[in-house]
C-alpha cells in the first residue's frame, strides 16, 4: 500500500468538489429555490459528497497504482467527470441555469458510467466503489429536473 498516493487521490476530488462548490456558492445556493418535498436537509449533502470523494479517491488509487496498460484511458474519463461535476454547482446554484444542469448530471453519469466500465477491467473493487456515486447521480439528477420543473 502506497500511503501517500492513497491520501493524494483521496484529496483530490475532495479539494476538487470544494473548489467547485466555493466557486458555484453551493452554501447559499438553495436560499430562494423552490424545492420538491424529497429534498433532503442541507447537512446531507457535505457529508454524502465527502463520503462518494472518498470513495472516488479510493477507486482512482486502486487503478492508478495497478500496472493495467488501460489505466490512463480509465482515469481520464474519471477526471473529466471531476471536472464535470464541480462545473455543476457553478451552472446550479450561481447561475440558475436548472435544465442545463438537469442535462449535465446526465453527461456526467455517462462519463462516471464510462469510468466504471473501465475500471472493472483494471480492478474491479474500484468499479464497484462508484455505484454509490451513480446512485446519488441519479438522485440528483432527478432533484435538479424537479427543482427545474418548480422554478420555471
Amino acid at each position: 500500500m502506497n500511503l501517500k498516493s492513497l491520501l493524494k487521490n483521496i484529496l483530490i476530488p475532495n479539494i476538487i468538489g470544494f473548489l467547485g462548490g466555493l466557486i458555484g456558492n453551493a452554501k447559499d445556493g438553495f436560499k430562494g429555490i423552490n424545492k420538491p418535498e424529497f429534498t433532503p436537509p442541507g447537512l446531507v449533502f457535505p457529508i454524502v459528497w465527502t463520503i462518494l470523494y472518498i470513495l472516488m479517491g479510493i477507486s482512482a488509487y486502486l487503478v492508478e497504482n495497478s500496472n493495467h496498460p488501460l489505466k490512463k484511458d480509465a482515469l481520464r474519463y474519471y477526471y473529466v467527470s471531476l471536472i464535470l461535476n464541480a462545473s455543476w454547482t457553478f451552472f446550479f446554484f450561481k447561475l440558475k441555469w436548472f435544465l442545463f444542469s438537469s442535462i449535465l448530471v446526465l453527461i456526467i453519469l455517462y462519463f462516471v458510467i464510462e469510468t466504471i466500465r473501465r475500471y472493472f477491467k483494471i480492478n474491479k473493487t474500484a468499479a464497484y466503489l462508484q455505484i454509490p456515486y451513480v446512485l446519488w447521480l441519479l438522485f440528483a439528477g432527478f432533484l435538479s429536473f424537479s427543482v427545474w420543473t418548480l422554478n420555471p
